[in-house]
């Protein structure tokens, strides 16, 4: 319960690490990304792990929206936009990505 106090005490940022799966520099940073029924738009992948990635694109891309993301011309991947802050984008994949595409896209052996 928040006192009159606390209630609108602002609150850093987290300083341990809560994804559940470290994110991977990149060493192929081409993709693009589609909604449905729209054509494909270039994007460029900032980082990427086996449940999620980050994103820089053009467009509008809300929260929760559904996404089509082609990572180095491989297979389609379904994701969902979990933020967004202007021009850049953290999707959740729908499930995990191979360890086989991970280990081609990143700098780490996982």
């Amino acid at each position: 319960m928040a006192t009159r106090l606390s209630q609108y005490r602002t609150v850093g940022p987290a300083l341990v690490e809560q994804r559940s799966a470290p994110r991977h520099r990149i060493l192929v940073s081409r993709a693009t990304v589609r909604k449905q029924g729209e054509a494909a738009v270039e994007a460029t992948l900032d980082d990427l792990s086996v449940y999620g990635c980050r994103l820089a694109c053009a467009g509008e891309h809300p929260e929760g929206e559904r996404l089509w993301l082609r990572l180095h011309g491989g297979l389609p991947i379904a994701a969902t936009v979990v933020w967004n802050d202007g021009d850049t984008i953290g999707c959740r994949f729908d499930a995990p990505i191979e360890r086989s595409l991970m280990r081609s896209l990143t700098l780490v052996i996982c």
